[in-house]
C-alpha cells in the first residue's frame, strides 16, 4: 500500500471511538483559540477590507449556511473556509506545531467547520474531523523536512495545510478511503504557498493559509463528486514530498500513525508574532521583570536562533529593525524585543509601537544569528540571549517558547486570551459565545448550534 493510501486509510478509517477523549479536548480547546483570533482580525486586520471587497466582486458574497467568525452573517461554504482560514492567520496568533513548524489550526478547522455545517454533522463528528486533519497536515509538514521546505521558499502551513484540509473535510463528506485518496491525489495539485511575502511585508501569508482551507474543502467535495484525482500524490515522482522538498523523510508520515497523536504537540501562542520570536521574548521578559530594566538600560541584546529563525525573523537585519507594517512587525526580532522591554508584554493591541521613536531605538541595538546550538534539536522554536543593561552582560538560554506541550496553558489562561481578543468585537455576548464553544462536543449539530 502506498503512503498515499495508507494516510487516506487512516483518515476514513479512525473511529471516534478510537481517537482518546484528550485528543479531542484537545481539539476543541485549539479550536476555540484560532476563533478568538478570527473574530478579532475580521474587524481589524488592516487585510480583511480587501479581502471582504475580493468576495463581492466575484459574486462569492452570497448568503449561505455557514457561520464566519466576526460577521454577523453567513456565507457559501467555499468563502466561510476562505474567510475563516484568512481571519484566523491574520494577527499570526493562531497555534503551532513545532516538529513541522506550520499553524494546524488555521487551515484545518475553517475546512472542518464549512463541512460540518454543508452535513449536518454533530460537535463530535465536526472535533474527530479536526483531529484527523491535523495528523494529516503535521506528518506532512514533518516529512518534508520543515528547513529543507523553507529553504525551498514555501510556507508549510498553507502548502501541508491543504491536505489536512482536504482530510477534515472528506472526512466529514463521507469519502471512503479511495475517495480521501483521490482528495489527496487534488490537494497535491492545489498546495501552495510562498514565503516571498517576507520581502515587503505583504499579506499574502494570510490570505494563502484561508485558500488552503477553501482549496481543501474543494479537493474533498470535487472527490466527493467522483472526480479523478492524481495516484500516489504524496510519494510519486511528481508528488508532493519530492517536489516541495530536497530532503523529504517520508517515515515520518506513518511514524505511530493512530498511536502517537500530533495534536497533542501542538502549542498555543501567547504573542502575536512569528514562533521563532517567543522563546527570547519569555526570556527578555523574564530578565526585564529579574532586573527592573527600562529601555534606556539596555545596551545591546544578541538573540541566537535556529537557521529558520534567523531567515524569518533576523534578516536582513537592518530591514528588521525598522519595520513599519504589521506584517514585518509580525517577523522582526528586534521588533518583538522592543514591545517586550518597553512594555513588559507583546499584545495585539502592542503594534501601536510601530514606527514609534522608543521602539526604533531599542530595535536598533538587537542583533540576530544563527546559533549552532540550536540546531538538530527536536524542536527549533528555542533561543539564546546575550543582553547587555547597565553596563553588565546577562546570558540566558531557553530551550523552548511557552505555551508548547509541556507549558500548555491552563484553561483560565486561554479563556482570557480569547476575552482579550474577541471582547471588542462581540462585547456582550462574548461570555455566551465562549460557554457556547466550550461545548461544542455536545453538539447534536455544528450548524444549529452556532445560529
Amino acid at each position: 500500500m502506498t503512503l498515499t493510501a495508507r494516510l487516506a486509510d487512516f483518515a476514513v478509517g479512525t473511529s471516534r471511538a478510537g481517537i482518546p477523549a484528550a485528543v479531542t479536548n484537545r481539539a476543541n480547546t485549539l479550536a476555540i483559540d484560532l476563533i478568538g483570533s478570527a473574530i478579532r482580525a475580521a474587524q481589524e486586520a488592516d487585510s480583511t477590507p480587501s479581502v471582504l471587497a475580493m468576495i463581492e466582486r466575484l459574486g462569492f458574497s452570497g448568503d449561505g449556511p455557514c457561520t464566519v467568525f466576526g460577521l454577523n452573517r453567513r456565507y457559501g461554504a467555499a468563502a466561510a473556509a476562505l474567510l475563516n482560514g484568512t481571519f484566523g492567520h491574520s494577527l499570526d496568533f493562531d497555534d503551532t506545531h513545532a516538529n513541522s513548524s506550520l499553524h494546524p489550526s488555521a487551515p484545518v478547522v475553517p475546512a472542518a467547520l464549512a463541512a460540518a455545517e454543508l452535513t449536518g454533522a454533530s460537535g463530535a463528528e465536526f472535533l474527530a474531523a479536526v483531529v484527523i486533519g491535523f495528523e494529516t497536515c503535521c506528518r506532512l509538514g514533518m516529512a518534508l523536512d520543515p528547513t529543507a521546505h523553507y529553504a525551498r521558499g514555501f510556507h508549510p502551513t498553507a502548502t501541508a495545510g491543504t491536505f489536512g484540509a482536504a482530510a477534515a473535510a472528506g472526512r466529514l463528506l463521507g469519502l471512503d478511503a479511495s475517495g480521501m485518496e483521490t482528495a489527496f491525489g487534488i490537494a497535491a495539485s492545489q498546495a501552495s504557498g510562498s514565503l516571498q511575502f517576507l520581502e515587503n511585508g505583504a499579506w499574502n501569508k494570510r490570505y494563502q493559509v484561508g485558500e488552503a482551507a477553501m482549496k481543501g474543502l474543494m479537493a474533498a467535495s470535487l472527490a466527493a463528486e467522483g472526480f479523478k484525482g492524481a495516484s500516489q500524490a504524496i510519494e510519486g515522482k511528481h508528488g508532493f514530498l519530492q517536489g516541495y522538498s530536497d530532503a523529504p523523510q517520508p517515515a515520518k508520515l506513518l511514524e505511530g500513525l493512530g498511536q502517537v497523536w500530533e495534536t497533542l504537540r501542538i502549542g498555543v501562542k501567547p504573542y502575536p508574532a512569528c514562533r521563532y520570536t517567543h522563546a527570547a521574548v519569555d526570556g527578555l521578559l523574564t530578565l526585564r521583570a529579574q532586573h527592573g530594566w527600562t529601555a534606556n538600560d539596555i545596551d545591546a541584546i544578541t538573540v541566537g536562533l535556529h537557521r529558520n529563525g534567523v531567515a524569518l525573523v533576523g534578516a536582513p537585519i537592518a530591514a528588521k529593525r525598522k519595520v513599519r507594517s504589521i506584517v514585518d512587525g509580525q517577523f522582526s526580532m528586534p521588533f518583538a524585543a522592543a514591545v517586550a522591554l518597553l512594555r513588559g508584554r507583546f499584545g495585539w493591541d502592542d503594534y501601536n509601537l510601530l514606527g514609534s521613536a522608543d521602539a526604533d531605538t531599542l530595535a536598533a541595538r538587537v542583533d540576530v544569528r544563527q546559533d549552532e546550538t540550536l540546531e538538530g534539536l527536536r524542536h527549533p522554536f528555542g533561543a539564546v540571549l546575550s543582553v547587555t543593561a547597565r553596563g553588565e552582560t546577562h546570558a540566558l538560554r531557553i530551550p523552548d517558547p511557552s505555551g508548547e506541550p509541556e507549558t500548555f496553558p491552563d484553561a483560565a489562561a486561554l479563556d482570557l486570551k480569547f476575552r482579550t481578543l474577541a471582547g471588542p468585537v462581540l462585547n456582550t455576548t462574548c461570555d455566551g459565545w465562549l460557554a457556547r464553544l466550550h461545548d461544542l462536543g455536545r453538539a447534536g449539530s455544528v450548524a444549529q448550534h452556532l445560529r
